[in-house]
């Protein structure tokens, strides 16, 4: 929002949310009634073409954002290097609000002017005539339109809200108030309606220079540089022509300075070219990949999931995860087969943290692919490939995360070691005795029962041992649980028979019908990397899993870490980075696990929080 909102700032449809598009419904379906009752020879392909059109710039932009974030996070080439956080995601994820609005003008006008409608697919004179009226009047009247809205009156009430965002991604580029909008289509509409009361529209005249428009924003906002120098070598006026990203960059971190739309031309004739223009350029294409601390090597979970990462769907990443996109499941099954074919790691988000550079790097695997025997060694390839990756970046930690450190997988990360201990420097860590610390701290003070149900494992055998140390009585619901519970050193195992704990620590395996069994007002503690399904969200309390809240200090996190809330990372994800913070020298993996005390203390220092009770 503007600093001093003014008129017309929000849009119309704003509270029909996600229905808004239901205001396209009459023209689709017109649209519709014509293409299946009209003969070819009769049928209007400018109107038919409306919606596929929006259809086609909403996944234009999205491509943008998806390989801006991307190469943001690498750093290759990247030109500002400050954090995006997340009211800069909430601010911009009414990003399609423009695109609805074409729809309503094209079809508008369309349904208004006769000439608008029937256009041919390719027109010369017409390709001509809407270049030259974009050089001319559109990149003119925009040069000080920009000027005006900078001025104090409509900077505050307008533009303001646009420069909210001082590092740029590629939708960026259209988040501006309502009567903002309505400016811009104004200007872009002079080639478009030029052509068509020429005579002279087509439909690649057209839709092709709103896709130029497209283009050439997402390019300018994508904090990037992608232009090669040796374009401005072959043709050296192509300076004055086409901006680049790192131009337009400097407009947002200067204000006044570069305001033309996409030719630098007017800012050379009247004086406001940035004189750190070049220079920025040449630097930003020099830059190179970022060179990571820390690395923490997650991957997919369910299909849904590679859309909730921070590349997929920026407002989706900005939220806990949830299945609201299975309609999408084409898509994800077709990259499904792609990863299982030609997967790589690749990059999901950078974050900083005091001195540290921390990266999240994801295995091309979802879940259920952890299950099948036969892609147990491809898995551990791909793990041992990040590792040495991690290691030739000169990363100092890694981090396993979810599944990738399962103990019937690579032994709790100890495969690795076995292999290449001498060779690594990098050192490998699994988290486990900061997770086993989050859970016994989670129990409430005077808890003298706790009932244990789920996978036995190298955390859940320590959670129960230290809470057996502790005095505290440890109930199960099986038999063989109580067996193999009973080896640990000060045992205080039994077999549950009343239910009537009021605390449970649950991991993987818990069922529905177990949870039903509990009283009303249990809490429910998960020490398991997957959280359980809940059952009892009426009359009963579920933790987290295993996670802390990150310190205000930790930058540029702007997406949710899977289910977590905002700004809460998990246990093992925390625990790569405190590793490194107290600059420990050995791994966590295998049977190894710290001192949870030492470990507690440790997070607590760097400023990292307990997380609250899920809801």
């Amino acid at each position: 929002m503007a600093t001093t909102p003014g008129l017309l700032t929000d849009w119309p449809w704003k509270p029909l949310g996600s229905f808004k598009y239901i205001i396209l419904g009459p023209w689709a379906m017109q649209s519709m009634y014509a293409l299946a009752t009209k003969g070819k020879n009769e049928r209007d392909y400018t109107n038919l073409l409306i919606i596929p059109f929006l259809l086609w710039r909403a996944l234009h932009n999205q491509i943008w954002i998806s390989i801006s974030r991307h190469r943001t996070a690498k750093g290759n080439n990247r030109i500002v290097d400050r954090s995006l956080e997340f009211d800069q995601v909430d601010r911009e994820s009414n990003w399609d609000d423009q695109i609805l609005l074409s729809g309503i003008l094209i079809y508008f006008f369309n349904s208004i002017l006769e000439s608008a409608s029937f256009l041919p697919t390719w027109r010369s004179d017409g390709i001509i005539l809407t270049i030259l009226l974009h050089i001319g009047p559109v990149e003119y009247l925009y040069y000080w339109l920009h000027r005006a809205l900078h001025h104090h009156f409509l900077y505050s009430r307008y533009h303001s809200h646009h420069h909210s965002s001082i590092v740029t991604q590629p939708i960026t580029s259209v988040i501006h108030p309502f009567a903002e909008h309505i400016s811009y289509f104004m200007l872009f509409a002079i080639p478009m309606l030029g052509t068509v009361l020429a005579g002279t529209a087509s439909l690649v005249s057209l839709f092709g220079y709103i896709t130029y428009i497209d283009l050439m924003n997402n390019m300018g906002h994508c904090n990037f540089e992608l232009v090669p120098s040796w374009v401005f070598t072959i043709f050296p006026p192509l300076k004055y022509l086409m901006y680049t990203p790192t131009f337009h960059s400097l407009h947002h971190t200067r204000f006044r300075t570069n305001y033309s739309l996409f030719m630098p031309f007017y800012d050379y004739i009247h004086g406001t070219m940035d004189k750190t223009t070049d220079a920025l350029y040449e630097t930003s294409l020099k830059r190179i990949e970022d060179s990571p601390d820390v690395v923490y090597l997650t991957h997919l979970t369910t299909l849904e999931s590679i859309f909730h990462l921070q590349v997929g769907f920026a407002s989706f990443a900005s939220r806990p995860y949830t299945s609201e996109l299975w309609y999408m499941w084409p898509i994800t099954f077709c990259s499904m087969v792609l990863n299982f074919v030609h997967g790589r790691t690749f990059i999901v988000e950078r974050n900083f943290f005091d001195k540290l550079k921390l990266q999240s790097w994801a295995i091309p695997r979802y879940s259920i692919q952890y299950s099948l025997k036969w892609q147990k060694q491809v898995i551990n390839g791909l793990i041992e490939e990040a590792i040495l990756e991690a290691e030739a970046r000169g990363a100092k930690v890694l981090s396993l995360g979810l599944l990738n450190q399962g103990e019937g997988l690579n032994k709790n990360g100890e495969l690795y070691i076995e292999k290449h201990d001498q060779k690594l420097n990098i050192k490998v860590v699994d988290g486990s005795s900061l997770a086993v610390a989050i859970v016994l701290n989670s129990i409430p003070k005077g808890t003298t029962e706790i009932l244990f149900r789920g996978s036995l494992s190298k955390i859940s055998y320590a959670i129960v041992s230290s809470l057996c140390q502790k005095g505290i009585k440890i109930a199960t619901f099986y038999e063989h649980e109580r067996l193999r519970l009973s080896a640990l050193p000060q045992s205080n195992v039994v077999l549950s028979k009343s239910y009537a704990e009021k605390v449970w620590i649950v991991g993987d395996g818990v069922t529905e019908e177990e949870q039903l069994k509990a009283p009303k007002g249990t809490l429910f503690i998960p020490f398991s990397q997957f959280p359980p399904k809940k059952v009892r969200v009426n009359d009963a309390l579920y933790c987290h899993t295993p996670s802390m809240i990150a310190p205000d200090s930790l930058h540029n996190l702007n997406s949710c870490e899977n289910w977590l809330p905002r700004r809460v990372m998990s246990a093992w994800r925390v625990g790569g980075i405190v590793h490194a913070l107290e600059g420990w020298n050995v791994h966590e993996c295998g049977d190894t696990m710290f001192d949870v005390n030492k470990v507690w203390e440790a997070a607590l220092k760097h400023g990292f929080r307990p997380s609250t009770i899920s809801k």
